[in-house]
């Protein structure tokens, strides 16, 4: 349920409603708006009625959330999140762009990514320091020399750096390196992973497991905030359809979807979702038109000689073809909010 105080309410009358709660075994979540404060409480509900918590001074309504996605629902937030990585700011109206290769290979690749995509408009470098492969036979990654290498590529460029994180004895380690801790698809549904980065002051970007439905995929969020972070940045990534001409099937359904349900900011991977580096700015257009806060794509200054994921990887040129098109479809899609249309 949530609780909802008066306008007017004092903040010794907020804080004895969130004791109360402590008090009851439940754990309070507190969320300012623009005009309200929140008090969501999570637990077990079916032990309590709302008639108690009514009653309490500067309590002005309490309303069930009949979803089983409680934090992340809308009915708790109603604003938008914005997620701030350093000075990016990510949802709301925020677009951001992420590029970078699929993984670090050695430090002239990875710096030099990170200098083509600064120069043509990216917000944050992508880099994949451990990679979750299909094979045990293929590259899985520099570790910590890459997690080295990607600082050393921040420190050239200052683009804030997003890599993923495979395990919780790696969680810590990760943030030490990393400004956005990234969930791979198959680690969606890994609620252990998902509660350690709950328990880290660090952004999240949580992608959807390849066959996740839409309430798996928030459910898997509401995980990471009820340890406390709520600056969890959703992203979709392609689903598996019997579609076998490309990887998978971008499922850009879920944005509007995502931005119904939810106040998280959600990005769409072109790259994943298609498996083919020619259908990378098609999708991102796309994605963006469709309600997107930005997209996170694989770019290599040599995509042929990618390691790893080089059908989908884009090169130089087409990165900055992809960011020109952006910043002129948000002109155009601004244009287009201003007079109303």
């Amino acid at each position: 349920m949530i609780i909802i105080m008066e306008t007017n309410s004092t903040h010794e009358q907020i804080e004895n409603v969130i004791e109360s709660v402590k008090k009851l075994g439940f754990r309070p979540h507190l969320s300012y708006g623009e005009e309200k404060t929140i008090i969501g409480v999570i637990g077990d509900e079916r032990q309590i009625t709302d008639s108690y918590f009514k009653s309490l001074p500067g309590v002005e309504n309490v309303i069930p959330i009949l979803k089983p996605y409680k934090l992340v629902s809308r009915d708790f937030k109603k604003e938008s999140t914005i997620v701030k990585v350093e000075n990016v700011l990510i949802g709301n109206g925020h677009r951001v762009v992420i590029a970078g290769p699929c993984s670090v290979e050695n430090e002239e690749q990875i710096i030099k990514s990170a200098q083509i995509a600064k120069k043509y408009g990216a917000n944050l470098l992508r880099g994949g320091a451990y990679k979750p492969r299909t094979s045990p036979y293929t590259f899985q990654g520099l570790g910590i020399e890459g997690l080295k290498l990607l600082q050393q590529a921040k420190k050239v460029t200052g683009l804030p750096i997003v890599t993923e994180v495979m395990e919780v004895s790696e969680v810590e380690i990760v943030a030490e390196y990393a400004d956005v801790l990234q969930i791979g698809t198959r680690n969606m549904q890994n609620f252990r992973l998902l509660q350690a980065v709950g328990r880290i002051n660090k952004p999240v970007l949580l992608k959807r497991g390849m066959s996740a439905t839409l309430q798996e995929f928030l459910m898997s969020a509401e995980y990471i905030l009820s340890e406390g972070n709520y600056n969890v940045i959703l992203c979709e990534r392609g689903i598996r359809t019997f579609v076998d001409y490309t990887r998978n099937t971008l499922d850009l359904n879920i944005i509007p979807a995502v931005k119904k349900l939810s106040h998280l900011p959600i990005i769409v991977d072109p790259s994943h979702g298609t498996g083919k580096r020619d259908f990378v700015i098609p999708l991102s257009l796309a994605a963006i038109a469709a309600g997107a806060d930005g997209v996170i794509v694989e770019m290599h200054p040599d995509p042929n000689k990618s390691i790893s994921d080089a059908d989908q990887t884009i090169s130089p040129e087409q990165f900055a073809d992809l960011m020109k098109k952006i910043n002129a479809l948000e002109s155009l899609i601004k244009t287009w909010s201003q007079n109303g249309r």
